[in-house]
C-alpha cells in the first residue's frame, strides 16, 4: 500500500456512482444536463463518480465526447480524488484519456475490461502496465469482467506499478470473486463490487468494500441504505434493499444486459431529469415496458 493514495482507496470504498451521459433531442451530449444529474448525486451525499463508465455509454462517444464528459464531472465536484475517470481503447488512446484526465485534476482513473477478442493473460498485464506507468500518480482500477484472469495477474502488474491500487471485479460468480482476491491479495487492494447493488452482499461477505452503481442516478438514497447496511454487518437491511430493486435491476439484466442503460434513462425520463434516448447498439425501451419502470422509480420516494 502506498500512503500516497489513501485519499483515492477511501475513495472505492462506498458507493460507486456511474453517472449516465444525457443527449439533446439533437442526439450530442447536453453538458447542462449533465451537470444537474451529477450536481444531484453530489447533493445526494454520493462522493465517488465515475464519468465514461458503461452506463455513461462509454463505448458510443467520441473521444471529443469523452473528454467533455470528464471535464464537467471534475468541474461539479470539486475535489478531484473522488473523480475515477473511465479510460480504454488502445493503448495510446487510453494514456491519452488518464494524462487529460489529470491535468482536469482526476486523480483516478479506471481501465475498462479490454474489448480486443484475444486477449492473453500477459497481455492483459502488460496493457494495464503501459498505462499505468504512463500516469504514476493516477491509482489506477482495472475494470475485471474475465472469468479467465487469476488474481497472481493482478498481484504481478502491481508488483510492477504500485499505483494499482483497486479492482472494479465484475464477473458474476461470488466463489470466484473470493479466491481471485485472496490470491491477488485481499488487503493490497480496494475492492469494488463491478455488478452494483444486486450482487453487493454476496461480494461484501467475501472482502468487497464498494460497489458501483447506475441505479444510484435515479434513486441515491436506495444506494446509499444498501452500503450503511453492508458497512455496518447488517445483512437483512442489506437484502431488504435487494429486495426493493431486484425488479429494476432484472429489467437492466434481460437478454444479456440490452437494456442496462436504457432501463436507467428511462427512469430518469419518467421524473423529468434527462431524455430517455440511447446510443446504438442500445435501444429506447419499449412503450409496452416503461409504466413498469415509471412506476419502480416511482416507488422509491425519491
Amino acid at each position: 500500500m502506498t500512503s500516497t493514495f489513501e485519499t483515492q482507496r477511501a475513495a472505492l470504498a462506498g458507493v460507486v456512482a456511474i453517472p449516465v451521459t444525457p443527449f439533446a433531442e439533437d442526439g450530442t451530449v447536453a453538458p447542462a444536463t449533465y451537470r444537474s444529474l451529477v450536481r444531484r448525486l453530489l447533493d445526494a451525499g454520493i462522493t465517488t463518480l465515475t464519468p465514461n463508465g458503461n452506463t455513461g455509454e462509454f463505448y458510443a462517444l467520441t473521444p471529443e465526447e469523452r473528454r467533455l464528459v470528464a471535464e464537467l464531472t471534475v468541474e461539479e465536484a470539486g475535489d478531484g480524488s473522488s473523480v475515477l475517470v473511465g479510460v480504454g481503447h488502445d493503448v495510446p488512446t487510453a494514456v491519452a484519456s488518464a494524462r487529460h484526465a489529470q491535468r482536469l485534476g482526476a486523480r483516478m482513473v479506471m481501465v475498462h475490461q479490454p474489448v480486443h477478442p484475444y486477449v492473453s493473460q500477459s497481455g492483459w498485464v502488460d496493457y494495464h502496465r503501459a498505462i499505468a506507468a504512463a500516469v504514476p500518480d493516477l491509482g489506477i482500477v482495472p475494470y475485471v469482467r474475465n472469468d479467465r484472469l487469476p488474481g497472481a495477474r493482478l498481484a504481478e502488474l502491481a508488483d510492477a506499478c504500485p499505483n494499482v491500487i483497486g479492482v472494479k471485479y465484475a464477473v458474476p460468480d461470488a466463489a470466484r470473486f473470493a479466491a481471485f482476491a485472496r490470491d491477488a491479495g485481499l488487503e493490497r487492494f480496494v475492492w469494488v463490487a463491478g455488478l452494483a447493488e444486486p450482487y453487493a452482499p454476496s461480494y461484501f461477505s467475501a472482502g468487497a468494500t464498494g460497489f458501483t452503481s447506475g441505479l444510484v442516478n435515479v434513486a441515491p438514497s436506495v444506494s446509499l441504505n444498501m452500503i450503511e447496511a453492508l458497512r455496518a454487518g447488517d445483512h437483512a437491511a442489506a437484502m431488504k434493499v435487494w429486495e426493493q430493486i431486484r425488479r429494476f435491476e432484472e429489467m437492466r439484466a434481460a437478454d444479456g444486459s440490452a437494456n442496462n442503460v436504457t432501463v436507467v434513462k428511462e427512469a430518469l425520463a419518467s421524473l423529468g431529469l434527462c431524455r430517455r434516448e440511447v446510443r446504438p447498439p442500445s435501444k429506447p425501451l419499449p412503450e409496452s415496458e416503461r409504466a413498469e419502470v415509471a412506476a419502480i422509480a416511482a416507488g422509491w420516494s425519491i
